[in-house]
């Protein structure tokens, strides 16, 4: 059984005579995927979708910068409520922020580009944090304030401790 390499884009059916009709990017693209990756693998480089292959590449990367920030959300939402409900600490608190911490540290580990982007990342978790902080404890807007309380270094390594 011989396999043919596939283009993204169809061509119309008349020039595709004995041929399976080719993956859409928009169309189906688990299909159009795999074939993407068949054609880059068998060295097809001139038959690549160029285009729609940068375009997921980038959406991978930002994707990878989003759990990044993710991870970090998670960590300032719960020292927020651990400071403004003392009375609600808990172990699963402590727990989350330990579990995050070394989740981001996997991924800085993993993708050693994001250290450029740290500032960014810290800016934005904290500005989301915030909102679900306020949201989650229905507390005052103003009880958090809009510039982050913590520095990096607490963020990173404070600890919390549930007895």
């Amino acid at each position: 059984m011989e396999t043919h390499m596939t283009l993204a884009r169809s061509k119309p059916r008349s020039e595709n005579l004995g041929e399976p009709a080719r993956a859409t990017y928009e169309g189906d693209f688990y299909s159009w995927a795999l074939e993407q990756a068949a054609l880059i693998r068998a060295g097809h480089v001139s038959e690549v979708d160029r285009e729609n292959v940068a375009e997921e590449l980038e959406g991978l990367a930002r994707s990878e910068f989003s759990k990044l920030v993710s991870f970090y959300r998670l960590v300032l939402l719960h020292m927020l409520k651990w400071e403004h409900q003392p009375n609600l600490r808990s172990r699963s608190w402590a727990n989350s922020i330990e579990l995050h911490r070394l989740h981001a540290t996997e991924s800085l580990g993993d993708n050693p580009g994001l250290r450029s982007r740290l500032d960014e990342a810290f800016t934005r978790a904290y500005r989301v944090a915030r909102l679900e902080a306020i949201r989650e404890t229905g507390l005052s807007q103003k009880t958090f304030p809009e510039a982050c309380p913590f520095t990096w270094d607490e963020m990173l390594t404070r600890p919390y401790v549930f007895d």
